[in-house]
């Protein structure tokens, strides 16, 4: 006797209902679970296998069997390119001072708070790599707010080695294993000092990283720096470039490099598990720099600092930190594979208030992270748990299908309908305000290293350095080119450190037994244009001549926002 229609409607209707739920799988206990194959059927051993008697071959029947060893082939994804040695944990983000005046993101209302998670990573090395290296570390911070997942992927230097986007792949192959000898640093740092010889916009970098803040403490003793431009936006549409800062409520520390070697592998990742499962939770305060448009090309004109260049920071005395807030990680993870390994990271994330600049890096990266993670994790990365936006409305859009599709929103017309409309909200950012201000022909665009670059790092050595500092330094710089195996390339990047200090070429010269080229105007450099170049054959990077339209001074302001910039009727109005 054929089933009833009533019957066939209870039973597709339980369909529905009866599945696995994540938070209550994560929390259970071994011995609340029953062991199954893959498909849901109890088995009574996980070593068993079928086979033909007891000394005959394995029978391909078996499917238990079948698809643990088929599984387990499976296990690994593509380990991140960069940023592949890390760990984090959970914890909440509270405003303490509203930033509603000039922000309007509901996350910086008065009294709001949301969960997140970070991760914290070295960047150059593998996933196994050692997490005392000396390398900058990622800060990245999900913050899920009312309005959407907030991505702010960071880093504990203010500073990075480029400004030009395509530059990034280069560098980061440098980074890596040598493709022949496959040694790292250690044995041989020949690709790591080309590099940066060739392209010394990255000296403030590398005076951070070769000093002590190059290898921290653990990630608990260390700040975070947004180092891209933003932009906020109030309520009123009018907006101020942005620049975040985490600063470390337990303070700063730093390992040496003779003492890195007496720690162990995963130092990090143990110093910020015990502490959090003794209860001792750390936090970070949230504090931002801002200006106004017409101070940012002041900025430039006055004093050469371009907010959309990631060599540059803001001055602290003339943009003091306004602090918003403050985050705390109070629980660690429960699985890292699924949240931390597939935790996926966006600057593209952004939520109402929160626009990009114009900076070139930001920019390219905004389309490198999501395609990493769509490769790395699947096109419906975001619909994993650990990267799904908690808001308090049904979310919907019009992506469909793909691999692990887990919600693929039911019946809903796959298009905009009139039949079953979905609903809208109205635009909260003015986006011709915002971004209105730019009107250009196409430009092949490259950057060109002048005296203002090195300001920074100058200052770093002169001002903030002690002798003690300055010694680790030279021991550190000294030691890491001893694996060098290209003498000029040292001879370079000596050319290089003597635009920061005649002092601290001449240690270096003293460290290394190398006499460093006098300067740097002599040199040509294959990535950056040479702004210090007095003979027109070693201006050109590469010796290739720019476009004719750039006119004389090669790069004119150089990617900066120069005065007449920004249409300031537009953001009157």
């Amino acid at each position: 006797m054929a089933p009833s229609a009533t019957a066939d409607a209870v039973d597709s209707k339980q369909v529905g209902n009866i599945h696995r739920d994540y938070s209550e799988d994560r929390n259970a206990s071994s011995e609340d679970t029953v062991y199954v194959a893959g498909n849901g059927a109890p088995y009574p051993h996980p070593y068993e296998a079928q086979r033909v008697g007891e000394n005959g071959p394995l029978l391909l029947q078996d499917f238990h069997l079948v698809d643990l060893i088929s599984h387990f082939d499976r296990e690994r994804i593509p380990e991140r390119v960069v940023h592949a040695k890390g760990g984090g944990a959970h914890g909440y983000y509270q405003t303490t001072d509203t930033l509603e005046d000039i922000c309007m993101a509901d996350l910086f209302q008065a009294g709001k708070k949301c969960p997140t998670s970070v991760r914290f990573s070295t960047v150059g090395g593998e996933s196994g790599s050692h997490d005392c290296a000396r390398d900058p570390r990622g800060f990245s911070i999900k913050f899920r707010t009312e309005e959407g997942n907030w991505d702010m992927v960071a880093n504990n230097t203010p500073a990075f080695f480029l400004r030009d986007p395509a530059k990034f792949p280069h560098f980061i192959h440098t980074q890596k294993r040598d493709p022949q000898n496959h040694m790292t640093h250690a044995d041989d740092s020949t690709m790591f000092w080309d590099y940066l010889s060739q392209n010394p916009e990255s000296v403030h970098q590398v005076m951070i990283l070769m000093g002590d803040r190059g290898i921290p403490d653990g990630w608990r003793k260390m700040h975070g720096y947004a180092g891209h431009t933003l932009k906020l936006v109030n309520k009123s549409g009018d907006w101020v470039y942005a620049q975040m800062h985490m600063k470390s409520k337990q303070g700063t520390d730093f390992i040496t490099q003779a003492d890195s070697a007496n720690y162990s592998p995963d130092y990090a990742q143990k110093d910020l598990y015990n502490a959090i499962e003794k209860g001792d939770f750390p936090g970070w305060d949230v504090c931002w720099q801002t200006m106004t448009p017409k101070e940012a090309e002041e900025l430039w004109e006055k004093q050469k600092i371009n907010v959309f260049d990631l060599t540059h920071v803001w001055p602290h005395k003339q943009f003091p930190l306004r602090k918003v807030g403050e985050f705390f990680l109070n629980e660690n993870v429960k699985n890292y594979f699924a949240e931390i390994e597939q935790i996926a990271f966006n600057p593209g994330h952004l939520v109402p208030g929160i626009e990009p600049s114009a900076d070139p890096v930001l920019q390219s990266r905004l389309f490198s992270y999501p395609d990493t993670h769509r490769h790395r994790i699947g096109v419906n990365y975001q619909q994993l748990p650990v990267n799904s936006p908690r808001v308090p409305y049904k979310m919907a859009n019009f992506q469909r299908d793909g691999q692990m599709a887990f919600f693929n929103q039911g019946s809903r017309p796959p298009y905009l309908s009139s039949i079953s409309p979905i609903q809208f909200r109205q635009r909260s950012t003015d986006l011709d305000k915002v971004h209105s201000h730019f009107i250009a022909g196409a430009v092949a665009f490259l950057s060109e290293i002048r005296p203002e670059d090195f300001n920074a790092a100058r200052a770093l050595w002169d001002k903030v350095m002690d002798d003690a500092a300055k010694e680790r330094f030279i021991e550190n710089i000294s030691g890491h080119m001893s694996t060098c195996r290209k003498e000029d390339i040292i001879k370079r990047q000596i050319a290089i450190f003597r635009e920061v200090s005649g002092d601290l070429a001449s240690r270096l010269e003293k460290a290394t037994g190398v006499k460093g080229h006098e300067s740097i105007a002599d040199l040509t450099f294959n990535g950056t244009h040479n702004g210090f170049a007095k003979e027109e054959s070693k201006k050109h990077a590469n010796g290739m001549k720019p476009a004719a339209h750039v006119g004389d001074s090669i790069v004119k302001s150089n990617g900066a926002p120069a005065a007449g910039t920004h249409n300031f009727e537009v953001l009157a109005h």
